[in-house]
């Protein structure tokens, strides 16, 4: 016996990942329904070899459905949300309405698999922050070794995170500085992406730090441990899919970076590829389409005690959002809510 799934915001670049995903994993459902807005209605997304015909989220029912998981923004679930968590159906939303919410578990099944019993509260799980999602899973397993003192993290993160638009802007851009009179003004970013990197995700906050780097720093201590200290700059640059991240991380017991890249080999979802030597190290373009966070470039930090470096790098609309939400899923359904 399986589950009944609907995947809200199914027309969208997530929405059709998770589809993917469930498809790819065999993820145990009986039945999934795609939903979207009005507007959307009646279109037909792909389910593994099936299609799927959108519903108009606004008049969908929830009731006798077991898991939704939402890929929309804030607002639309805002909306929905507490609709579907009422009707007994539990909500895996990728938005970041919930994150911070201290009765809503923020949740990477890798890293903190138990706080998922807290759902029942709201009857909602949050997925974390794409550029999170990642580097925890790196965190984690040195964390239980060494305990990390502190995280100086750098991210350079794909225009994917930013949706379709963002996605057609770098193409339009990139297409138009070759043809003369064709060139295209920045309207998702607020400077071009083509062939140039953007110091700015999200908006400004009052401390100078924007709103994305906020974000990493609040779900890291959520959830591995509040006592971290993070600090975090996040960058735009010209990449379609694939968030990469240069981690500095200072630990309190002794670790160097031998003994960590023995540990990292053997933690769940991490795949170390970390040859000194030319293309001995993983880029965006080659983790697109694939589960796993990759590791690289591990060294010991010379400038301080029991501290390291490391290259992190996953496809943010994977483990970024839509695989870490089925993981969620199949984690509710093994520990929570079994069938069968």
């Amino acid at each position: 016996m399986g589950y009944r799934i609907v995947v809200v915001g199914a027309t969208g670049n997530v929405g059709r990942e998770l589809l993917n995903i469930l498809a790819e994993r065999e993820f145990p459902a009986d039945e999934v329904a795609a939903l979207a807005s009005r507007r959307s209605a009646g279109q037909e997304v792909g389910y593994g070899d099936d299609d799927l015909i959108v519903q108009d989220l606004e008049r969908f029912d929830f009731t006798g459905w077991d898991m939704a998981l939402f890929a929309v923004g804030s607002e639309a679930t805002k909306t929905y949300a507490p609709k579907a968590a009422a009707a007994g159906c539990v909500v895996i939303d990728n938005s970041s309405l919930y994150r911070y919410d201290m009765d809503v578990p923020l949740i990477v099944p890798e890293v903190n698999p138990e706080a998922i019993d807290g759902y029942t509260k709201k009857n909602i799980i949050a997925n974390p922050n794409c550029s999170t999602a990642q580097m925890v899973v790196a965190l984690k397993p040195l964390h239980d070794r060494a305990t990390i003192k502190r995280v100086v993290v750098s991210t350079y993160q794909s225009v994917s995170g930013s949706g379709k638009e963002a996605m057609e802007e770098l193409w339009n851009q990139t297409k138009g500085i070759f043809v003369p009179g064709q060139e295209v003004a920045p309207k998702k970013f607020t400077k071009q992406i083509a062939f140039n990197v953007i110091p700015h995700i999200d908006s400004f906050m009052d401390d100078g730090s924007t709103k994305e780097e906020w974000k990493m720093v609040v779900e890291t201590k959520k959830i591995v441990d509040p006592k971290i200290k993070v600090t975090a700059t996040c960058v735009r640059v010209p990449v379609f899919v694939g968030h990469s991240e240069a981690i500095n991380i200072e630990f309190e017991q002794p670790l160097d970076a031998a003994e960590a890249r023995d540990i990292l080999r053997q933690s769940p979802g991490i795949l170390v590829v970390d040859q000194r030597e030319d293309g001995g190290y993983t880029t965006p373009v080659e983790c697109v389409g694939d589960f796993a966070t990759y590791i690289s470039r591990i060294r010991d930090d010379q400038t301080a005690d029991n501290a390291i470096n490391l290259w992190c790098v996953s496809d943010n609309l994977r483990k970024g959002a839509a695989l870490n939400a089925v993981q969620i899923a199949e984690l509710l359904g093994r520990r929570c809510l079994k069938k069968g």
